[in-house]
Protein backbone atom coordinates (compact mmCIF):
# COMPACT_ATOMS: atom_id res chain seq x y z
CA UNK A 1 0.00 0.00 0.00
CA UNK A 2 3.26 2.18 0.41
CA UNK A 3 4.07 2.28 -3.02
CA UNK A 4 0.77 2.63 -4.04
CA UNK A 5 0.27 5.60 -1.57
CA UNK A 6 3.82 7.07 -2.99
CA UNK A 7 2.87 6.59 -6.75
CA UNK A 8 -0.38 8.70 -5.84
CA UNK A 9 1.49 11.27 -3.78
CA UNK A 10 3.77 11.98 -6.93
CA UNK A 11 0.94 11.62 -9.21
CA UNK A 12 -0.52 14.43 -7.44
CA UNK A 13 2.94 16.73 -7.43
CA UNK A 14 3.15 16.04 -10.87
CA UNK A 15 -0.14 17.05 -11.81
CA UNK A 16 -0.02 20.36 -9.64
CA UNK A 17 3.45 21.00 -11.12
CA UNK A 18 1.43 21.06 -14.57
CA UNK A 19 -0.91 23.96 -12.86
CA UNK A 20 2.32 26.31 -11.88
CA UNK A 21 3.55 25.83 -14.92
CA UNK A 22 0.20 27.28 -16.01
CA UNK A 23 0.64 29.83 -13.93
CA UNK A 24 4.24 31.04 -14.42
CA UNK A 25 3.35 30.91 -18.44
CA UNK A 26 0.72 33.03 -17.71
CA UNK A 27 2.30 36.39 -15.63
CA UNK A 28 5.03 35.94 -18.58
CA UNK A 29 2.83 35.64 -21.97
CA UNK A 30 -0.94 37.02 -20.53
CA UNK A 31 -2.70 36.24 -23.56
CA UNK A 32 -1.63 33.00 -23.75
CA UNK A 33 -5.06 30.31 -23.83
CA UNK A 34 -4.91 27.09 -22.48
CA UNK A 35 -5.93 23.69 -23.47
CA UNK A 36 -5.49 20.57 -21.14
CA UNK A 37 -2.19 19.68 -18.94
CA UNK A 38 -2.00 16.36 -17.29
CA UNK A 39 0.44 14.66 -15.55
CA UNK A 40 2.06 11.88 -17.54
CA UNK A 41 4.79 9.36 -16.53
CA UNK A 42 7.99 11.20 -15.73
CA UNK A 43 6.64 14.56 -15.50
CA UNK A 44 3.95 16.58 -16.75
CA UNK A 45 3.08 18.81 -19.85
CA UNK A 46 0.72 21.46 -20.96
CA UNK A 47 -0.79 22.28 -24.71
CA UNK A 48 -0.52 25.75 -24.79
CA UNK A 49 -1.84 28.61 -27.47
CA UNK A 50 0.23 31.15 -27.74
CA UNK A 51 -1.19 33.02 -30.95
CA UNK A 52 1.55 33.98 -33.75
CA UNK A 53 4.37 34.33 -30.58
CA UNK A 54 6.80 31.41 -31.04
CA UNK A 55 8.96 30.43 -28.18
CA UNK A 56 12.32 28.48 -27.77
CA UNK A 57 14.36 26.46 -25.32
CA UNK A 58 15.58 30.02 -23.86
CA UNK A 59 11.91 30.43 -22.64
CA UNK A 60 11.86 27.23 -20.98
CA UNK A 61 14.48 28.77 -18.66
CA UNK A 62 12.63 31.96 -17.77
CA UNK A 63 9.70 29.86 -17.07
CA UNK A 64 11.26 27.30 -14.92
CA UNK A 65 13.00 30.57 -12.68
CA UNK A 66 9.04 31.76 -12.60
CA UNK A 67 7.86 28.41 -11.67
CA UNK A 68 10.27 28.09 -8.83
CA UNK A 69 9.11 31.35 -7.75
CA UNK A 70 5.91 30.17 -7.13
CA UNK A 71 6.71 27.11 -5.40
CA UNK A 72 8.91 29.21 -2.93
CA UNK A 73 5.73 31.59 -2.01
CA UNK A 74 4.28 28.53 -1.15
CA UNK A 75 0.74 29.37 -2.79
CA UNK A 76 -2.45 27.36 -2.08
CA UNK A 77 -4.51 25.14 -4.31
CA UNK A 78 -7.89 26.14 -3.44
CA UNK A 79 -10.66 23.94 -4.78
CA UNK A 80 -14.09 25.48 -6.02
CA UNK A 81 -17.16 24.32 -8.29
CA UNK A 82 -19.65 25.65 -10.16
CA UNK A 83 -22.78 24.95 -12.29
CA UNK A 84 -21.42 24.11 -16.18
CA UNK A 85 -23.22 26.39 -17.55
CA UNK A 86 -22.69 29.47 -15.37
CA UNK A 87 -18.70 27.63 -16.12
CA UNK A 88 -19.37 28.32 -20.17
CA UNK A 89 -20.09 31.79 -19.67
CA UNK A 90 -17.43 32.44 -17.63
CA UNK A 91 -15.05 31.27 -20.03
CA UNK A 92 -16.87 32.24 -23.07
CA UNK A 93 -16.31 35.76 -21.47
CA UNK A 94 -12.53 35.22 -21.42
CA UNK A 95 -12.43 33.47 -24.78
CA UNK A 96 -10.73 30.89 -23.49
CA UNK A 97 -12.17 28.78 -26.62
CA UNK A 98 -10.30 25.28 -25.74
CA UNK A 99 -12.00 25.46 -21.86
CA UNK A 100 -15.41 26.14 -23.83
CA UNK A 101 -15.06 23.14 -26.14
CA UNK A 102 -14.10 20.82 -22.97
CA UNK A 103 -17.09 22.07 -21.11
CA UNK A 104 -19.40 21.76 -23.26
CA UNK A 105 -18.24 18.30 -24.14
CA UNK A 106 -19.08 17.63 -20.26
CA UNK A 107 -22.44 18.69 -20.95
CA UNK A 108 -23.39 16.47 -23.35
CA UNK A 109 -22.46 13.56 -21.70
CA UNK A 110 -24.68 14.83 -18.83
CA UNK A 111 -22.32 16.14 -16.34
CA UNK A 112 -23.75 19.48 -14.56
CA UNK A 113 -21.12 20.63 -12.02
CA UNK A 114 -17.41 21.06 -12.34
CA UNK A 115 -14.31 21.93 -10.03
CA UNK A 116 -12.13 24.58 -10.25
CA UNK A 117 -8.60 24.87 -8.99
CA UNK A 118 -7.33 28.13 -8.01
CA UNK A 119 -3.76 29.33 -7.44
CA UNK A 120 -2.62 32.44 -7.61
CA UNK A 121 -4.28 34.69 -10.01
CA UNK A 122 -4.76 31.43 -12.36
CA UNK A 123 -7.92 29.52 -12.20
CA UNK A 124 -8.18 26.41 -14.05
CA UNK A 125 -11.10 23.88 -14.75
CA UNK A 126 -10.02 20.42 -13.34
CA UNK A 127 -10.98 17.67 -11.40
CA UNK A 128 -7.96 17.52 -9.17
CA UNK A 129 -6.45 15.95 -6.49
CA UNK A 130 -3.42 18.67 -5.98
CA UNK A 131 -1.10 19.01 -3.24
CA UNK A 132 -2.21 21.22 -0.35
CA UNK A 133 0.36 24.08 -1.46
CA UNK A 134 2.83 24.91 -4.11
CA UNK A 135 5.83 24.81 -1.09
CA UNK A 136 5.05 21.01 -0.95
CA UNK A 137 7.44 20.52 -4.44
CA UNK A 138 10.91 19.79 -3.47
CA UNK A 139 13.19 22.09 -5.46
CA UNK A 140 15.41 20.43 -7.60
CA UNK A 141 13.00 17.65 -8.06
CA UNK A 142 11.46 19.37 -11.46
CA UNK A 143 12.68 20.74 -14.54
CA UNK A 144 11.22 21.55 -18.21
CA UNK A 145 12.50 19.55 -20.40
CA UNK A 146 11.13 20.30 -23.99
CA UNK A 147 8.48 22.05 -27.00
CA UNK A 148 7.00 19.90 -29.35
CA UNK A 149 3.78 20.43 -31.58
CA UNK A 150 0.37 19.10 -30.75
CA UNK A 151 -2.99 19.09 -32.38
CA UNK A 152 -5.64 20.04 -30.65
CA UNK A 153 -7.43 16.94 -29.55
CA UNK A 154 -4.89 15.29 -31.66
CA UNK A 155 -6.73 15.87 -34.65
CA UNK A 156 -4.58 17.38 -38.01
CA UNK A 157 -7.42 19.04 -39.08
CA UNK A 158 -7.35 21.19 -35.36
CA UNK A 159 -4.45 24.06 -35.01
CA UNK A 160 -1.35 23.06 -33.98
CA UNK A 161 -0.70 24.09 -30.13
CA UNK A 162 2.49 24.16 -28.17
CA UNK A 163 3.51 21.59 -25.86
CA UNK A 164 5.88 22.49 -23.19
CA UNK A 165 7.34 19.07 -21.26
CA UNK A 166 8.23 19.07 -17.60
CA UNK A 167 10.18 16.00 -16.05
CA UNK A 168 9.31 15.95 -12.07
CA UNK A 169 10.16 13.45 -9.54
CA UNK A 170 9.79 13.35 -5.66
CA UNK A 171 13.86 14.18 -5.60
CA UNK A 172 15.91 16.01 -6.65
CA UNK A 173 18.03 12.79 -7.12
CA UNK A 174 15.32 10.91 -8.60
CA UNK A 175 15.17 13.60 -11.41
CA UNK A 176 19.18 13.52 -11.77
CA UNK A 177 19.02 9.76 -11.89
CA UNK A 178 16.58 10.12 -14.80
CA UNK A 179 18.28 13.07 -16.57
CA UNK A 180 21.31 10.90 -16.78
CA UNK A 181 19.51 8.04 -18.27
CA UNK A 182 17.93 10.52 -20.91
CA UNK A 183 21.25 11.78 -21.50
CA UNK A 184 22.67 8.20 -22.56
CA UNK A 185 19.23 7.35 -24.43
CA UNK A 186 20.02 9.92 -27.00
CA UNK A 187 23.44 8.81 -27.33
CA UNK A 188 21.44 5.28 -28.43
CA UNK A 189 18.61 7.01 -30.04
CA UNK A 190 17.82 4.34 -32.98
CA UNK A 191 17.32 7.21 -35.52
CA UNK A 192 20.67 8.83 -34.88
CA UNK A 193 22.73 5.10 -34.86
CA UNK A 194 20.61 3.84 -38.05
CA UNK A 195 22.46 7.27 -39.82
CA UNK A 196 25.68 6.89 -38.19
CA UNK A 197 26.01 3.15 -38.52
CA UNK A 198 24.35 3.02 -41.91
CA UNK A 199 20.92 0.89 -40.45
CA UNK A 200 18.18 2.08 -42.52
CA UNK A 201 16.60 5.19 -43.69
CA UNK A 202 13.02 7.03 -44.47
CA UNK A 203 12.42 8.15 -47.68
CA UNK A 204 10.16 11.40 -48.19
CA UNK A 205 9.73 9.80 -51.99
CA UNK A 206 8.73 6.35 -50.84
CA UNK A 207 6.58 7.94 -47.63
CA UNK A 208 6.40 8.67 -44.00
CA UNK A 209 6.76 5.75 -42.01
CA UNK A 210 8.44 3.36 -44.94
CA UNK A 211 11.56 1.94 -43.69
CA UNK A 212 14.05 0.97 -46.40
CA UNK A 213 16.46 -1.66 -44.58
CA UNK A 214 19.94 -0.70 -45.57
CA UNK A 215 22.39 -3.91 -46.40
CA UNK A 216 23.75 -3.87 -42.62
CA UNK A 217 20.47 -4.16 -40.76
CA UNK A 218 19.15 -6.65 -43.29
CA UNK A 219 21.62 -9.06 -42.30
CA UNK A 220 20.97 -8.66 -38.59
CA UNK A 221 17.44 -9.34 -39.43
CA UNK A 222 18.04 -12.09 -41.69
CA UNK A 223 20.08 -13.72 -38.05
CA UNK A 224 16.85 -12.75 -36.16
CA UNK A 225 14.59 -14.01 -38.47
CA UNK A 226 16.26 -17.61 -39.05
CA UNK A 227 16.43 -17.88 -35.22
CA UNK A 228 12.80 -17.16 -34.87
CA UNK A 229 12.06 -19.66 -37.40
CA UNK A 230 13.96 -22.40 -36.15
CA UNK A 231 12.54 -21.49 -32.90
CA UNK A 232 9.23 -21.97 -33.57
CA UNK A 233 9.58 -24.89 -35.60
CA UNK A 234 11.15 -26.83 -33.09
CA UNK A 235 8.22 -25.96 -31.01
CA UNK A 236 5.54 -27.26 -33.04
CA UNK A 237 4.77 -24.29 -35.25
CA UNK A 238 4.11 -24.23 -38.93
CA UNK A 239 5.13 -21.94 -40.60
CA UNK A 240 1.87 -20.04 -43.38
CA UNK A 241 1.92 -17.21 -46.16
CA UNK A 242 -0.54 -15.02 -46.86
CA UNK A 243 -0.85 -12.41 -49.32
CA UNK A 244 -0.72 -8.66 -49.06
CA UNK A 245 -4.15 -7.35 -50.10
CA UNK A 246 -7.52 -9.08 -49.27
CA UNK A 247 -11.50 -8.49 -50.83
CA UNK A 248 -13.75 -6.16 -48.72
CA UNK A 249 -15.75 -8.65 -48.29
CA UNK A 250 -13.04 -10.10 -45.78
CA UNK A 251 -12.41 -6.98 -43.78
CA UNK A 252 -16.76 -6.98 -43.91
CA UNK A 253 -16.62 -10.31 -41.71
CA UNK A 254 -13.72 -9.88 -39.66
CA UNK A 255 -15.21 -6.51 -38.40
CA UNK A 256 -12.12 -4.35 -39.66
CA UNK A 257 -13.84 -2.19 -42.23
CA UNK A 258 -16.34 -1.76 -39.02
CA UNK A 259 -14.35 -1.21 -36.77
CA UNK A 260 -10.98 0.02 -38.05
CA UNK A 261 -11.23 1.51 -41.13
CA UNK A 262 -9.46 4.94 -40.07
CA UNK A 263 -6.36 3.01 -39.83
CA UNK A 264 -6.76 1.16 -43.13
CA UNK A 265 -5.36 2.27 -46.52
CA UNK A 266 -7.99 3.21 -49.20
CA UNK A 267 -9.44 0.49 -51.20
CA UNK A 268 -7.93 -0.52 -54.61
CA UNK A 269 -10.92 -1.36 -57.49
CA UNK A 270 -9.57 -4.24 -59.39
CA UNK A 271 -11.91 -5.62 -62.09
CA UNK A 272 -15.16 -4.11 -60.08
CA UNK A 273 -14.22 -5.04 -56.65
CA UNK A 274 -12.43 -3.74 -53.99
CA UNK A 275 -9.75 -4.37 -52.12
CA UNK A 276 -7.60 -3.27 -48.99
CA UNK A 277 -4.26 -4.18 -48.09
CA UNK A 278 -3.99 -5.87 -45.53
CA UNK A 279 -3.95 -3.83 -41.50
CA UNK A 280 -3.41 -7.68 -39.85
CA UNK A 281 -2.80 -11.21 -40.94
CA UNK A 282 -5.66 -13.08 -38.58
CA UNK A 283 -8.78 -13.23 -41.54
CA UNK A 284 -6.32 -15.25 -43.91
CA UNK A 285 -5.36 -17.79 -40.90
CA UNK A 286 -9.04 -18.43 -40.44
CA UNK A 287 -10.01 -18.86 -44.20
CA UNK A 288 -6.42 -21.43 -43.86
CA UNK A 289 -8.52 -23.02 -41.17
CA UNK A 290 -11.65 -22.86 -42.69
CA UNK A 291 -10.49 -24.29 -45.66
CA UNK A 292 -11.43 -27.76 -44.66
CA UNK A 293 -13.56 -29.60 -42.07
CA UNK A 294 -11.36 -29.45 -38.73
CA UNK A 295 -11.44 -32.83 -36.40
CA UNK A 296 -10.66 -32.43 -32.32
CA UNK A 297 -7.80 -34.74 -33.25
CA UNK A 298 -6.19 -32.67 -35.17
CA UNK A 299 -5.76 -29.21 -32.44
CA UNK A 300 -3.90 -27.92 -31.30
CA UNK A 301 -3.30 -25.79 -34.29
CA UNK A 302 -0.10 -23.45 -34.02
CA UNK A 303 0.77 -21.27 -37.01
CA UNK A 304 3.22 -18.49 -37.54
CA UNK A 305 3.72 -15.90 -40.04
CA UNK A 306 6.26 -12.92 -40.46
CA UNK A 307 3.74 -11.00 -42.56
CA UNK A 308 3.68 -7.53 -43.59
CA UNK A 309 0.90 -5.05 -42.81
CA UNK A 310 -0.16 -1.77 -43.22
CA UNK A 311 -1.99 0.70 -41.37
CA UNK A 312 -2.34 4.44 -41.48
CA UNK A 313 -0.37 6.18 -38.96
CA UNK A 314 -0.95 9.80 -38.45
CA UNK A 315 2.10 11.88 -39.25
CA UNK A 316 2.37 13.47 -35.78
CA UNK A 317 2.80 10.07 -34.25
CA UNK A 318 5.23 8.37 -36.47
CA UNK A 319 8.78 7.85 -34.93
CA UNK A 320 11.08 6.21 -36.62
CA UNK A 321 10.85 2.19 -36.79
CA UNK A 322 9.05 2.82 -33.18
CA UNK A 323 5.94 3.96 -35.02
CA UNK A 324 5.73 3.10 -38.91
CA UNK A 325 2.56 2.64 -41.33
CA UNK A 326 4.32 -0.41 -43.03
CA UNK A 327 5.52 -3.11 -40.88
CA UNK A 328 6.07 -7.05 -40.48
CA UNK A 329 4.34 -8.82 -37.78
CA UNK A 330 5.80 -11.62 -35.66
CA UNK A 331 2.36 -13.22 -36.19
CA UNK A 332 1.32 -16.41 -34.90
CA UNK A 333 -2.25 -17.96 -34.02
CA UNK A 334 -3.02 -20.49 -32.00
CA UNK A 335 -6.48 -22.56 -32.52
CA UNK A 336 -6.96 -25.06 -29.50
CA UNK A 337 -10.00 -27.14 -27.84
CA UNK A 338 -11.29 -25.25 -24.31
CA UNK A 339 -9.47 -28.15 -22.35
CA UNK A 340 -6.40 -27.14 -24.22
CA UNK A 341 -6.69 -23.52 -23.27
CA UNK A 342 -4.90 -23.67 -20.26
CA UNK A 343 -1.20 -25.62 -21.62
CA UNK A 344 -0.92 -23.65 -24.96
CA UNK A 345 -0.96 -20.67 -22.83
CA UNK A 346 1.67 -21.71 -20.14
CA UNK A 347 3.74 -22.67 -23.24
CA UNK A 348 3.51 -18.94 -25.34
CA UNK A 349 4.20 -17.48 -22.21
CA UNK A 350 6.81 -19.65 -21.84
CA UNK A 351 8.35 -19.22 -25.38
CA UNK A 352 8.04 -15.47 -24.42
CA UNK A 353 10.70 -15.58 -21.46
CA UNK A 354 12.87 -17.67 -23.76
CA UNK A 355 12.56 -15.36 -26.73
CA UNK A 356 13.36 -12.18 -24.05
CA UNK A 357 16.50 -14.15 -22.06
CA UNK A 358 18.28 -14.66 -25.67
CA UNK A 359 18.06 -10.72 -26.80
CA UNK A 360 19.23 -9.83 -23.12
CA UNK A 361 15.78 -8.73 -21.20
CA UNK A 362 15.44 -10.31 -18.44
CA UNK A 363 13.24 -7.90 -16.52
CA UNK A 364 9.87 -8.24 -17.88
CA UNK A 365 6.23 -7.29 -16.22
CA UNK A 366 2.55 -8.03 -17.29
CA UNK A 367 -0.35 -6.20 -17.67
CA UNK A 368 -3.55 -7.72 -17.80
CA UNK A 369 -6.62 -6.50 -19.60
CA UNK A 370 -9.70 -8.15 -18.26
CA UNK A 371 -13.51 -7.15 -18.95
CA UNK A 372 -15.41 -4.63 -16.95
CA UNK A 373 -17.50 -7.21 -13.86
CA UNK A 374 -20.25 -4.44 -14.39
CA UNK A 375 -20.61 -4.15 -18.22
CA UNK A 376 -20.62 -7.82 -19.32
CA UNK A 377 -22.60 -7.50 -21.51
CA UNK A 378 -20.52 -5.13 -23.87
CA UNK A 379 -18.30 -8.34 -24.46
CA UNK A 380 -18.97 -11.00 -26.83
CA UNK A 381 -18.45 -14.67 -26.28
CA UNK A 382 -19.73 -17.06 -23.41
CA UNK A 383 -19.65 -15.52 -19.89
CA UNK A 384 -18.10 -18.74 -18.62
CA UNK A 385 -15.41 -18.83 -21.12
CA UNK A 386 -14.76 -15.84 -20.27
CA UNK A 387 -14.62 -16.24 -16.53
CA UNK A 388 -12.29 -20.03 -17.19
CA UNK A 389 -10.23 -17.69 -19.46
CA UNK A 390 -9.38 -15.04 -17.09
CA UNK A 391 -9.17 -17.59 -14.09
CA UNK A 392 -6.59 -19.59 -16.24
CA UNK A 393 -4.37 -16.52 -17.39
CA UNK A 394 -3.78 -15.37 -13.77
CA UNK A 395 -3.06 -18.98 -12.43
CA UNK A 396 -0.25 -18.85 -15.68
CA UNK A 397 1.02 -15.61 -15.11
CA UNK A 398 1.10 -16.21 -11.31
CA UNK A 399 3.00 -19.39 -12.09
CA UNK A 400 5.78 -17.85 -13.75
CA UNK A 401 6.25 -15.13 -10.37
CA UNK A 402 6.48 -12.39 -12.97
CA UNK A 403 4.90 -9.50 -11.42
CA UNK A 404 1.94 -8.02 -13.51
CA UNK A 405 -1.13 -5.37 -13.13
CA UNK A 406 -4.88 -5.84 -13.87
CA UNK A 407 -6.73 -3.59 -15.87
CA UNK A 408 -10.65 -3.69 -15.42
CA UNK A 409 -12.43 -3.01 -18.06
CA UNK A 410 -9.20 -2.83 -20.37
CA UNK A 411 -9.98 -5.76 -22.62
CA UNK A 412 -11.10 -6.02 -25.94
CA UNK A 413 -14.83 -6.52 -26.36
CA UNK A 414 -13.79 -10.19 -28.19
CA UNK A 415 -11.27 -11.22 -25.44
CA UNK A 416 -8.54 -10.71 -22.56
CA UNK A 417 -5.18 -9.99 -23.68
CA UNK A 418 -1.87 -9.78 -21.51
CA UNK A 419 0.63 -7.41 -22.68
CA UNK A 420 4.31 -7.88 -21.70
CA UNK A 421 6.61 -4.99 -21.12
CA UNK A 422 10.32 -5.54 -21.27
CA UNK A 423 13.00 -3.56 -19.25
CA UNK A 424 16.34 -2.49 -21.68
CA UNK A 425 19.88 -2.48 -20.32
CA UNK A 426 19.12 1.96 -19.08
CA UNK A 427 15.63 0.51 -17.42
CA UNK A 428 13.51 1.53 -20.19
CA UNK A 429 10.29 -0.16 -20.56
CA UNK A 430 8.96 -1.93 -23.60
CA UNK A 431 6.21 -3.24 -24.37
CA UNK A 432 7.13 -6.71 -26.84
CA UNK A 433 4.61 -9.64 -26.11
CA UNK A 434 1.07 -9.55 -26.57
CA UNK A 435 -1.21 -12.20 -26.47
CA UNK A 436 -4.56 -11.83 -27.10
CA UNK A 437 -7.37 -14.38 -26.81
CA UNK A 438 -10.22 -14.14 -29.93
CA UNK A 439 -13.84 -14.87 -29.24
CA UNK A 440 -14.89 -12.50 -32.20
CA UNK A 441 -13.56 -14.06 -35.30
CA UNK A 442 -14.21 -17.55 -34.77
CA UNK A 443 -18.14 -16.41 -34.04
CA UNK A 444 -17.73 -13.93 -37.37
CA UNK A 445 -16.36 -16.39 -39.73
CA UNK A 446 -18.22 -19.48 -38.26
CA UNK A 447 -15.10 -21.53 -37.03
CA UNK A 448 -16.33 -24.95 -35.87
CA UNK A 449 -14.35 -28.55 -35.69
CA UNK A 450 -16.12 -31.95 -35.48
CA UNK A 451 -16.20 -33.10 -31.62
CA UNK A 452 -16.57 -36.34 -30.24
CA UNK A 453 -20.22 -35.72 -30.31
CA UNK A 454 -20.91 -32.48 -32.05
CA UNK A 455 -19.71 -29.32 -33.78
CA UNK A 456 -18.01 -27.00 -31.42
CA UNK A 457 -16.24 -23.46 -31.77
CA UNK A 458 -12.50 -23.62 -31.37
CA UNK A 459 -10.84 -21.32 -28.98
CA UNK A 460 -8.52 -18.65 -30.70
CA UNK A 461 -5.09 -17.09 -29.01
CA UNK A 462 -3.36 -14.30 -31.52
CA UNK A 463 0.31 -13.96 -30.23
CA UNK A 464 3.31 -11.79 -31.19
CA UNK A 465 6.15 -12.26 -29.44
CA UNK A 466 8.47 -9.51 -30.68
CA UNK A 467 5.81 -7.56 -31.97
CA UNK A 468 6.50 -5.57 -35.24
CA UNK A 469 9.80 -6.71 -36.12
CA UNK A 470 10.13 -3.15 -37.43
CA UNK A 471 9.85 -1.66 -33.62
CA UNK A 472 11.61 -4.36 -31.96
CA UNK A 473 14.71 -3.23 -34.00
CA UNK A 474 14.12 -0.09 -32.98
CA UNK A 475 14.15 -0.84 -29.30
CA UNK A 476 16.98 -3.65 -30.07
CA UNK A 477 19.45 -0.47 -31.50
CA UNK A 478 18.95 1.58 -28.20
CA UNK A 479 19.24 -1.74 -25.84
CA UNK A 480 22.54 -2.24 -27.49
CA UNK A 481 23.48 0.83 -28.37
CA UNK A 482 24.26 0.06 -31.56
CA UNK A 483 26.90 -2.50 -30.66
CA UNK A 484 25.02 -5.98 -31.76
CA UNK A 485 26.21 -8.98 -30.30
CA UNK A 486 28.21 -11.29 -32.26
CA UNK A 487 25.52 -13.78 -33.59
CA UNK A 488 23.73 -10.67 -34.47
CA UNK A 489 26.16 -7.84 -35.31
CA UNK A 490 26.28 -7.04 -39.34
CA UNK A 491 30.11 -7.55 -40.08
CA UNK A 492 31.27 -10.26 -37.56
CA UNK A 493 35.31 -9.85 -38.63
CA UNK A 494 36.36 -6.98 -40.18
CA UNK A 495 39.47 -8.20 -41.91
CA UNK A 496 42.30 -4.94 -42.12
CA UNK A 497 45.03 -5.35 -44.41
CA UNK A 498 48.69 -3.68 -43.43
CA UNK A 499 49.67 -3.05 -47.17
CA UNK A 500 48.64 -3.34 -50.43
CA UNK A 501 50.92 -7.00 -50.98
CA UNK A 502 48.27 -8.45 -48.18
CA UNK A 503 45.27 -7.36 -50.06
CA UNK A 504 44.97 -10.74 -52.21
CA UNK A 505 45.52 -12.81 -48.35
CA UNK A 506 42.94 -10.86 -47.26
CA UNK A 507 40.51 -11.42 -49.60
CA UNK A 508 41.42 -15.53 -49.28
CA UNK A 509 40.43 -15.24 -45.37
CA UNK A 510 37.27 -13.40 -46.17
CA UNK A 511 36.22 -16.16 -48.20
CA UNK A 512 37.31 -18.46 -45.37
CA UNK A 513 35.48 -16.90 -43.06
CA UNK A 514 32.30 -16.82 -45.26
CA UNK A 515 32.48 -20.69 -46.36
CA UNK A 516 32.18 -21.00 -42.46
CA UNK A 517 28.85 -18.85 -42.22
CA UNK A 518 30.81 -16.13 -40.07
CA UNK A 519 29.95 -12.31 -41.78
CA UNK A 520 33.13 -11.05 -42.36
CA UNK A 521 34.45 -8.23 -44.41
CA UNK A 522 37.22 -6.24 -45.91
CA UNK A 523 39.12 -2.69 -45.05
CA UNK A 524 41.63 -2.65 -47.49
CA UNK A 525 42.03 0.92 -48.31
CA UNK A 526 44.77 3.09 -48.69
CA UNK A 527 44.88 4.35 -45.11
CA UNK A 528 46.68 3.58 -41.80
CA UNK A 529 46.04 0.32 -40.02
CA UNK A 530 45.42 2.44 -36.70
CA UNK A 531 42.99 4.57 -38.52
CA UNK A 532 40.95 1.54 -39.77
CA UNK A 533 41.34 0.00 -36.53
CA UNK A 534 39.87 3.41 -35.15
CA UNK A 535 37.30 3.19 -38.10
CA UNK A 536 36.09 -0.33 -36.76
CA UNK A 537 35.57 0.28 -33.20
CA UNK A 538 33.09 3.67 -34.49
CA UNK A 539 30.93 1.39 -36.59
CA UNK A 540 31.28 -1.15 -33.59
CA UNK A 541 32.41 -3.88 -35.14
CA UNK A 542 33.12 -7.12 -32.19
CA UNK A 543 36.22 -8.38 -33.84
CA UNK A 544 38.77 -6.77 -35.69
CA UNK A 545 41.90 -9.11 -37.93
CA UNK A 546 44.70 -7.33 -38.88
CA UNK A 547 47.05 -9.00 -41.72
CA UNK A 548 50.67 -7.96 -42.47
CA UNK A 549 53.56 -9.87 -42.97
CA UNK A 550 54.16 -11.84 -39.81
CA UNK A 551 50.25 -12.49 -39.65
CA UNK A 552 50.88 -14.11 -43.52
CA UNK A 553 54.05 -15.98 -43.14
CA UNK A 554 53.58 -17.63 -39.72
CA UNK A 555 49.34 -18.32 -40.75
CA UNK A 556 48.27 -16.63 -37.35
CA UNK A 557 45.45 -14.28 -36.64
CA UNK A 558 46.30 -10.74 -35.03
CA UNK A 559 42.95 -10.02 -33.55
CA UNK A 560 41.63 -7.12 -31.79
CA UNK A 561 38.13 -7.49 -29.93
CA UNK A 562 35.57 -4.77 -29.59
CA UNK A 563 35.94 -2.60 -26.76
CA UNK A 564 39.46 -4.05 -25.72
CA UNK A 565 43.09 -2.21 -26.59
CA UNK A 566 45.30 -5.40 -26.58
CA UNK A 567 45.73 -7.29 -29.54
CA UNK A 568 45.81 -11.33 -29.20
CA UNK A 569 47.36 -13.70 -31.59
CA UNK A 570 45.58 -17.09 -32.48
CA UNK A 571 45.52 -20.04 -34.61
CA UNK A 572 42.94 -20.07 -37.18
CA UNK A 573 41.48 -23.26 -36.06
CA UNK A 574 41.00 -21.59 -32.80
CA UNK A 575 39.59 -18.53 -33.50
CA UNK A 576 37.39 -20.67 -36.23
CA UNK A 577 36.32 -22.47 -32.72
CA UNK A 578 36.40 -19.33 -30.47
CA UNK A 579 33.81 -17.36 -33.08
CA UNK A 580 31.70 -20.36 -33.88
CA UNK A 581 30.82 -20.76 -30.24
CA UNK A 582 30.10 -17.53 -29.77
CA UNK A 583 27.38 -17.48 -32.32
CA UNK A 584 26.22 -20.81 -31.34
CA UNK A 585 25.39 -19.86 -27.97
CA UNK A 586 24.19 -16.47 -28.94
CA UNK A 587 26.85 -14.83 -26.56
Amino acid sequence: MKNENEKNELEMKRHSLAHIMALAIKQIYPEVKFAIGPDIDNGFYYDIDLGDKKIGDSDLLEIEKKMKHIVKQNLKFVKSEMEINDAISKFEESNDIYKVEILKELKSEGESIVSFYQLGDFTDLCRGPHIESSGKIQLGSFKLDKLAGAYWRGDEKNKMLTRIYGLAFSTKEELDAHVKIMEEAKKRNHRKLGQELDLFSISEKVGPGLILWHPKLSKVREAVESFWREFHRKRGYDTVYTPHIGLAKLWQTSGHLGFFKDSMYSPMDVDGENYFVKPMNCPFHVEIYKSRPRSWREFPLRWNELGSVYRYEKSGELSGMLRVRGFTQDDAHIVCRKDQFADEYREVLKLSFEMFQTFGFTDVKGYLAVRDPKNIDNYMGDSEIWDMAEKTIKEVVSDFNMPYEVEEGGAKFYGPALDIKVKDSIGREWQLTTIQLDFNLPEKFNMTYKGPEKDERPIMIHRALLGSLERFFGVLIEHYGGAFPLWLAPSQIRILSVGEKHIDYCKKLKQEFLNKDIRAELDINDETVSNKIRKAASEKVPYVLVVGDKEMDENIFAVRKRGENETNIFSPDDFYNLILKEIKEKI
